[in-house]
């Protein structure tokens, strides 16, 4: 698919729910990737863990195979979305999420809010430009 004069190109992850919802993991549009969001399933597995902390530790380990597969890294990130049913798991998962984007400083929002599946505890989208990071 062709949009703005360059090549749009969607990266799948094998999920199911991209199959049955009609989604792709990303989608790469020129330098720009748009990660969908991003939950703590392992998707090799179909497993989840019941703690929201191992949760965020697998949602960015999802993240980042997308960005791989991207051409692009977590320094190339300058957007994260954190959505969480409750509001009070936001907290625990702080050294998580620094450890990932401490250095890089990305623009960041929380939300709470329903998610899909009740197991679900965190969400985690980005964007990134390929070729902005630091280097980190």
């Amino acid at each position: 698919m062709t949009e703005r004069g360059g090549v749009r190109t969607a990266i799948l992850s094998g999920s199911p729910f991209e199959e049955q919802i009609g989604y792709a993991r990303a989608v790469v549009d020129g330098d720009r990737v748009h990660v969908s969001g991003t939950t703590g399933f392992d998707y090799t597995a179909m497993t989840i863990s019941e703690d929201v902390v191992e949760q965020a530790e697998q949602c960015l380990r999802n993240v980042g195979a997308a960005l791989e597969e991207a051409g692009a890294s977590f320094a190339d990130v300058v957007r994260v979305r954190y959505l969480l049913p409750d509001r009070d798991d936001f907290e625990p998962c702080w050294p998580v999420l620094r450890r990932y984007f401490g250095e890089v400083r990305p623009a960041a929002t929380m939300m709470v809010c329903g998610l899909a599946d009740p197991r679900m505890r965190i969400e985690i989208e980005v964007c990134a430009r390929k070729g902005s990071g630091s280097g980190v």
